[in-house]
């Protein structure tokens, strides 16, 4: 068994259940999540959200039909301990990283909610699909308030006001052998099954997303971050008295960091020289920041006047 569950963390599990309209991911992040955790010293609050973040935006990645299509989260406020949380996810890799004042976040309750670390923020959630608009293409953006127990819960909310998808979100963090482990599961009502009609025309109310939600819902936390669990097992559990279920394996996922010393020397280059020269520093390099993977990348004014 623990063998299986190697080959299924940090790979997604997609299934269907064509008899109640109902479509689902399954995730869990071991090796990807702890290095993207690693390119900074998280404060355990911090790791967590983050964690439960990359968690989300893994299960909503995989539900992009393109690979050049991109998803991005963003929890954001002016006044709480964590004022931006940012993760995206394209073509199976994701990224993530996380802004606090450790002052103020020292003053939060150990296991804190969402309010007591942003405070009165928002989420917002952005799809790009490198589509014609006349196929459903470009950039869809929902924005909700933050509110809720969790970034679970605010997602929900987010496909309930922006989306009319009915929708179950659960995700779990733990710490395994020294490193975190982090699983999730979403689930989704659609009135035509995987493709769906109108999302405006999918009901909460339905008898079988009530079916579904409750099956969902019975799902343990520890069963979602343990990694000797492989995810086809928690599908079967929640779902093996059903007529069908529909499974797929996801493409393996990676950290994905896209900063690249030539690309950042190419956009530098576009600026005007007088420009360039007030960006360097008194060494004359202009020294470029990645967020996410916490690496400097100096470009000399020499090597750009060659």
């Amino acid at each position: 068994m623990a063998d299986q569950s190697e080959t299924r963390c940090d790979q997604p599990l997609r299934f269907s259940i064509p008899a109640l309209n109902a479509r689902g991911r399954l995730v869990r992040l071991d090796a990807v999540l702890n290095d993207v955790l690693s390119a900074h010293a998280y404060p355990p609050a911090v790791e967590k959200i983050l964690a439960e973040g990359l968690v989300l935006t893994a299960l909503l990645g995989t539900t992009l039909k393109e690979r050049e299509g991109q998803l991005t989260i963003q929890a954001q406020t002016e006044n709480g301990p964590l004022s931006l949380l940012v993760t995206d996810y394209i073509d199976g890799a994701v990224r993530g990283y996380a802004q606090f004042d450790l002052a103020k976040l020292a003053e939060v309750p150990s296991d804190p909610n969402l309010f007591a670390l942003f405070g009165k923020g928002y989420l917002a959630v952005t799809f790009d699909r490198p589509l014609p608009e006349a196929q459903g293409g470009g950039r869809y953006q929902g924005i909700v308030p933050l509110e809720g127990a969790n970034l679970s819960e605010a997602a929900m909310q987010y496909f309930d006001q922006s989306e009319q998808i009915p929708t179950f979100i659960r995700i779990a963090i733990d710490h395994v052998d020294g490193r975190c482990v982090a699983g999730g599961i979403l689930v989704q009502h659609l009135p035509d099954g995987e493709e769906g009609r109108e999302r405006i025309e999918a009901r909460g109310e339905h008898p079988d997303w009530e079916h579904v939600r409750i099956l969902s819902e019975s799902i343990k936390p520890v069963e979602l971050a343990d990694p000797a669990l492989p995810l086809e097992e928690i599908a079967w559990r929640l779902f093996h008295e059903e007529q069908e279920v529909r499974i797929v394996e996801g493409q393996p996922m990676t950290k994905g960091c896209r900063c690249d010393p030539h690309h950042i020397r190419d956009v530098i280059a576009r600026f005007p020289a007088t420009e360039r020269t007030e960006m360097a520093d008194e060494r004359g390099d202009i020294v470029v920041n990645c967020e996410f993977c916490s690496r400097t990348f100096p470009i000399s004014l020499a090597s750009l006047s060659n």
